[in-house]
């Protein structure tokens, strides 16, 4: 039997519709950024254990870098401001490299902004014209480390040399297609550049008001450069002309092709004009890269400003015996370096090489593989070797290889160059080349 509640319940009413709230009276934690917090942290307890800025310094530390130091003047017990020491700057760059920066000012700001780049950094002095300047400047030491990188690699049999790759990629240079002038538009040019120098020289003696020293050093700074370069541009026109004789002897008028007169870039003069891979044409450097099979280790780096890949491979394998001691045994090519100068040369050598070989005119695919008039005694072992599915086998290990070499140093920002010249490109081509090597020697097993 139930009972009859003590008091009775109201009848249930639904709830009046919900009005939204005004951001007014919301009642919600706003940022204060004026107070001022007491957070005492050292550099050291900012980064992870595993962060690879760590690996960069302890691999830097086995690595020789006295010839980084021989060019500080400041020393003990003498007078002058203690330098920055090289090796922070070389392991910021490989740092930098690694993530794909190449811009001096954005590496600067990730110095003061970024964890593991103060990291590196350790509170030492650092400017954008400093770390410019250490890149450009260190060419030969950096190819020294590269050379130190691969023997250590080599000790560890990491590095083996039995099976090398090569292959080429045309990197977009730091110089417009407007840039490129003929003879007669250069000498204009340095007429001008020449009377801005003068010009800017006679405003010294009488400044403006409104411009400040610095700036008028900066525009001083400018002309001087620009009329070094236009200089520069003369004087590389005769290697242009006698390219533009090299096309006029292989196109002739009876094929209908048109060679234009030779020209020449005011921005940046060693840079040519190539057929980049999306088939269009502009200002670029041909940047070479020479892998070991077993490591994916880089273990030669060439600039040119050669549109082809003909005649690059002995350099290359010259290159890497200089840095290794060592041949390839075997070296993996694709069809533009298969020339019969090339495969000789790598035959003197002792070198096996392996590319593809080309079909001969009006001839069946049977005699794709026979010697031909003119071959040396290597280019005819070369072909007879093609012919064996073994070498088939091996070459295709070639695109595995040497595009994945390619892809990774297009990652560490290699796809277009901001720095202008042959020399100073190269030394960011063996900075990608360190940074690329570094990292596989994180990944070997401890």
């Amino acid at each position: 039997m139930s009972m009859p509640p003590l008091f009775p319940l109201p009848e249930p009413q639904a709830s009046p519709p919900r009005t939204p709230t005004e951001p007014g009276q919301a009642r919600v934690a706003r940022p204060n950024r004026h107070q001022v917090r007491l957070e005492p942290r050292d550099l050291e307890s900012l980064l992870a254990a595993d962060h690879p800025a760590r690996s960069i310094w302890d691999l830097l530390e086995r690595l020789d870098l006295r010839r980084f130091y021989g060019s500080i003047q400041a020393v003990l017990d003498g007078p002058g401001r203690p330098a920055t020491d090289p090796q922070v700057l070389l392991a910021l760059w490989v740092l930098a490299t690694i993530q794909g920066v190449g811009s001096a000012r954005q590496l600067a700001r990730l110095c003061e902004e970024h964890d593991a780049y103060r990291w590196l950094r350790g509170g030492v002095p650092i400017n954008y014209h400093m770390l410019a300047d250490f890149r450009i400047m260190r060419g030969q030491e950096l190819d020294e480390i590269l050379s130190e990188i691969v023997g250590a690699l080599m000790a560890a049999g990491e590095v083996t040399l039995e099976r090398v790759a090569q292959d080429g990629m045309r990197v977009r240079a730091s110089a417009g297609a407007a840039s490129y002038r003929r003879k007669d538009k250069l000498t204009v040019c340095l007429a001008e550049a020449r009377a801005q120098v003068e010009r800017l020289a006679e405003e010294r003696e009488h400044p403006d008001p409104g411009v400040s020293k610095r700036q008028q050093k900066a525009r001083e700074r400018a002309a001087r450069e620009r009329t070094e370069r236009v200089e520069q541009a003369l004087n590389y026109l005769p290697q242009a002309e006698a390219s533009k004789d090299l096309q006029k002897q292989k196109f002739t008028k009876a094929a209908g092709a048109k060679v234009t007169e030779a020209r020449v870039s005011t921005t940046d003069p060693e840079a040519r004009v190539m057929k980049m891979p999306d088939g269009g044409f502009r200002p670029a450097y041909n940047v070479q890269f020479a892998t070991d099979s077993q490591s994916g280790v880089i273990v030669g780096v060439a600039v040119t400003n050669a549109g082809t890949d003909a005649g690059q491979t002995t350099p290359m394998v010259e290159q890497i015996e200089r840095r290794t001691g060592g041949k390839p045994r075997d070296y993996l090519v694709d069809g533009g370096y298969a020339t019969r100068e090339d495969i000789t040369s790598l035959g003197q050598k002792g070198v096996n090489a392996y590319a593809p070989v080309r079909m001969p005119r009006n001839q069946p695919e049977e005699k794709r593989y026979e010697p031909r008039y003119g071959d040396s005694p290597e280019v005819a072992s070369w072909r007879q070797r093609m012919a064996t599915e073994e070498a088939k086998t091996v070459y295709r290990q070639r695109g595995a290889l040497a595009e994945w070499t390619n892809a990774q140093t297009r990652q560490h920002g290699i796809s277009q160059f901001n720095v202008r010249g042959i020399a100073k490109t190269t030394t960011a081509a063996l900075l990608v080349a360190i940074a690329h090597n570094l990292l596989r020697w994180m990944s070997i097993p401890k």
